[in-house]
């Protein structure tokens, strides 16, 4: 989710609230280990729930949506050359979703 999705969100409950207010929250929740912060490529810092299994990301240029996509084709032991330690991977796929696979959007050079 994106902060503006949640400030959205939470407007409808208090009009009132602002940015940093939604900041200081997001920030709170992932230090108590509530919610993960990731940066997509595209969109910036992301948030999701902790505690989900390991997942990567689709992106819909198209429609602007987000979707998780369940389990992950990488091993978590991937190769790196001598003397890396690898802690983890993410993977961002993005291009058109099957809602929007019949309309995509004009691409501009």
């Amino acid at each position: 989710m994106r902060v503006e999705d949640v400030l959205k969100a939470g407007r409808e409950q208090v009009p009132t609230l602002n940015l940093a207010t939604v900041y200081r929250n997001l920030k709170a929740m992932v230090e108590q280990g509530w919610l993960l912060k990731f940066n997509h490529p595209e969109l910036g810092a992301l948030y999701e729930l902790a505690g989900r299994e390991h997942h990567h990301n689709f992106y819909c240029r198209s429609c602007d949506r987000l979707f998780s996509l369940p389990g992950c084709p990488l091993k978590e032991e991937l190769p790196a050359p001598p003397g890396f330690v690898t802690e983890g991977h993410e993977v961002f796929l993005f291009g058109t979703c099957p809602d929007c696979g019949a309309h995509p959007r004009e691409q501009t050079p």
